[in-house]
């Protein structure tokens, strides 16, 4: 293998960057490195005959910084097709991680230059969309996911939903792994709850979504997206990552409705710090390929044990120097990339949002589940307690003080503590 350790290169502006956490296997970190970056652009196991000077000198990576075992490579923009997050995964995260001189490797971050980035779509609403569709300005969203996850049937769930838009919930969202069930039939689900929807919008006077879950086979999921539009629906939810990237994409380019993004099994990707894809590179890939509300977990909060920081700092884009408190990877200035909402959701309840909004700022979707639906006096009375919550948290009241004439609040207080 040749050698791509250049200690001294400056990257520049067309470079594609990527960030990894490295151990070598019975090899130094150097020569791990070095590896790495070969068998993830020109390079083999061994000398080519066939890899050229002019391919070398045209296509060459470089590692450029070795600190501990963080390890950063420029590559050429040429070895990647723009537009293609398929291809560029399959490089920057494919074969190399089953290289047998490597005994951990985590793909931290990515950066992308601006022709790569301008060559996606991403979020076609985005979170001032999301704002003009609900004509919510100011303040950040409630939403509560129906439960129990399965075993409802369409009316049931679709009455659950009513109950949680009447208590103030701004959206609802089907869980992820609800599609289209022998005892709930996805159209049927659809067409009553989007009734029900309807029904709450005209005796709340408030603008309501409901994401209906279209994950499937892609082209049945794209069928599915355009039953819920042409069915009056105005959001579609999928699971991003046992969908797929490329299935994500052809999404993006097909619906005209937002996209909600739930990351089911990212956990396999996430979770060990030594291995897999950091969360924060995977929100920047979404963000690119266009979904416009992406599930992050409970910042730290709720059942969820990622950290707030793995699901938002960008750490070749910032190095660790946050420029303002609630910049992330959804929410950073990108070349005129939309921004996308982070939706906090995992085990939280009504006396948690203070914490998630001091977290996230005010661009963020507080979504709960057992903590609307577990409420002693029910759902609605659930979504009551949380819209409380946000107002008192809104108007600088503690929550002692706003469960003194809230009632609802007051008995959640009563079961969860503040």
């Amino acid at each position: 293998m040749k050698n791509y350790l250049d200690l001294s290169y400056k990257p520049n502006n067309k470079d594609v960057l990527a960030s990894y956490y490295l151990e070598g296997k019975g090899v130094s970190i150097r020569e791990a490195a070095n590896n790495l970056a070969g068998e993830s652009s020109i390079d083999t196991w061994t000398d080519i005959q066939t890899l050229s000077k002019s391919i070398i000198r045209k296509l060459k990576p470089s590692v450029y910084s070795i600190n501990g075992n963080y390890v950063k490579i420029a590559y050429p923009p040429e070895l990647f097709e723009k537009g293609n997050m398929s291809q560029i995964l399959s490089s920057l995260a494919g074969n190399v991680f089953g290289l047998k001189l490597v005994k951990h490797l985590r793909l931290i971050d990515i950066k992308f230059p601006k022709d790569f980035v301008k060559s996606f779509s991403g979020p076609r609403f985005g979170v001032e969309g999301i704002r003009r569709l609900t004509h919510v300005e100011k303040r950040p969203f409630v939403g509560t996911i129906i439960k129990p996850k399965l075993g409802l049937n369409e009316k049931q769930h679709a009455n659950v939903a009513y109950e949680a838009w009447l208590g103030g919930c701004d959206l609802v969202k089907d869980d992820e792994n609800l599609t289209n069930m022998k005892f709930n039939n996805f159209k049927k689900r659809v067409d009553v709850t989007l009734k029900m929807m309807d029904k709450a919008e005209m005796e709340t006077g408030e603008k309501k979504l409901y994401m209906p879950n279209i994950t499937s086979e892609t082209l049945e999921m794209l069928k599915r997206a355009d039953y819920v539009y042409d069915a009056g629906g105005n959001y579609v939810m999928i699971d991003i990552l046992t969908s797929g990237f490329a299935s994500v994409h052809t999404l993006r380019n097909n619906t005209k409705l937002p996209i909600h993004a739930h990351r089911a099994m990212h956990a396999a990707l996430t979770k060990n710090e030594k291995e897999g894809i950091h969360m924060a590179a995977l929100a920047k890939i979404f963000r690119l390929i266009g979904v416009d509300t992406l599930h992050i977990g409970t910042a730290m909060v709720g059942k969820m044990g990622t950290s707030i920081y793995e699901t938002l700092d960008s750490e070749i884009e910032i190095e660790s120097k946050r420029t303002k408190r609630h910049d992330h990877a959804f929410s950073q200035d990108w070349y005129g990339t939309k921004k996308v909402f982070a939706v906090a959701s995992g085990g939280l309840q009504p006396l948690m949002i203070g914490k998630v909004i001091a977290r996230m700022g005010l661009d963020v979707v507080c979504n709960f589940g057992g903590g609307i639906h577990a409420h002693p006096w029910g759902t609605r009375a659930g979504a009551v307690a949380a819209r409380q919550a946000l107002d008192a948290y809104m108007n600088h009241i503690s929550l002692k003080e706003a469960a003194k004439t809230r009632i609802e609040l007051a008995k959640a207080a009563e079961k969860w503590g503040i």
